[in-house]
């Protein structure tokens, strides 16, 4: 040591000069890496809610799917109690479960179709 009370030793101006250009690079690496994961984050956060969305729109639907069921079959049983013969009560059977398949039919086609659009909207999203 020497009287001042320094080694001696110093760190050349090009070492300071590399040892801070590396710190500005990783600095730089870490706000874009971190710039890249909030962009993720947003975007699965996104995605959720469109499925999110999409499901509670499904489950809406599927209700009332179940509303117009339960209601046509109260309709059905009324008529059924009221029928004069037995043959009056299969042509309304008949009927019923004819109207109840093209309704069914078209409701799994409806959902279909949503749950179609939702994997469509999905991965447009996970795209962008």
């Amino acid at each position: 040591m020497t009287k001042s009370g320094k080694t001696g030793f110093e760190i050349p101006e090009q070492m300071r000069d590399f040892a801070d250009q590396s710190v500005d690079q990783a600095r730089k690496a870490f706000d874009e890496y971190m710039s890249a994961t909030r962009k993720a984050v947003g975007s699965a956060e996104e995605t959720a809610q469109t499925v999110k969305a999409s499901a509670n729109d499904m489950g809406r639907t599927a209700l009332e799917y179940t509303e117009e069921h339960v209601s046509a079959a109260f309709d059905l049983a009324q008529k059924m109690v009221r029928a004069k013969d037995p043959q009056e009560m299969m042509q309304l059977q008949s009927e019923y479960l004819k109207k109840q398949m093209e309704a069914l039919g078209e409701q799994v086609r409806e959902l279909g179709d949503k749950a179609a659009r939702t994997a469509q909207d999905v991965a447009r999203k996970t795209r962008d």
